[in-house]
């Protein structure tokens, strides 16, 4: 039931993000459609995670599962089911003494690992939390450390322009605005953290000055 519940969720998604956000989607074929996988994108809106699980098939679905905040959408008893029986979210919980396992040597993001062993796709915001549209801040180490124990899994960059418009933080009113996708080309682990988060941070900056160029198109 369940299932069928997640479904017909997504297919009204898809309604509304095709023909009142009207997305623009560059190099779609470079998103993967198996696992493991890493989706990464900048964080602007609520309509990001929702936008990016639209991206892909249907029949896709089951593979998807976003990484997200415990502290947010597992606030409440109608959210949290929600969150993760129809997103199907992987809680992290952001501040380490609120963690039910705080032993010494304990791994956050567990299961991530996980998910990523038995074939799954992850959608993760390297910034953390949301911040101004189409702005990027520092990106945080936890994405080098999941792509480390897991070389085998692409982490592909995707950029939005607009989503922060239609949606913005705080807002629950949605505001009809073009909105463009712009997948980058996926990285494989270099076998050095440093050397991950250069490229990473470089293929963002290249994509968002994609999306000025596209603009004058």
């Amino acid at each position: 039931m369940t299932r069928g519940l997640q479904i017909l969720f997504f297919l009204a998604a898809r309604i509304v993000v095709l023909f009142v956000l009207g997305l623009n989607v560059r190099r779609h074929e470079w998103l993967p459609e198996r696992g493991p996988a890493v989706i990464v994108a900048n964080h602007n809106s609520h309509l990001d995670t929702l936008v990016l699980m639209c991206l892909l098939p249907l029949s896709k679905l089951h593979l998807l599962r976003p990484v997200a905040a415990a502290d947010y959408f597992l606030a409440n008893r109608a959210m949290a089911w929600f969150s993760l029986n129809i997103l199907r979210i992987i809680p992290i919980v952001r501040k380490p003494g609120e963690r039910k396992d705080d032993t010494p040597g304990a791994d956050p993001l567990a299961e991530c690992h996980a998910a990523l062993a038995a074939g799954e796709i992850l959608i993760l915001f390297p910034e953390g939390s949301r911040g101004e549209p189409e702005k990027m801040t520092a990106l945080k180490k936890g994405i080098a450390h999941l792509a480390e124990k897991n070389p085998d899994a692409p982490v592909v960059p995707v950029f939005t322009h607009g989503l922060g418009k239609s949606l913005p933080k705080g807002s629950f009113l949605l505001v009809p605005f073009f909105c463009d996708i712009f997948v980058g080309e996926p990285i494989r682990w270099p076998g050095d953290r440093a050397a991950f988060m250069e490229t990473l941070a470089a293929r963002f900056a290249a994509l968002s000055t994609e999306k000025t160029f596209a603009s004058w198109e």
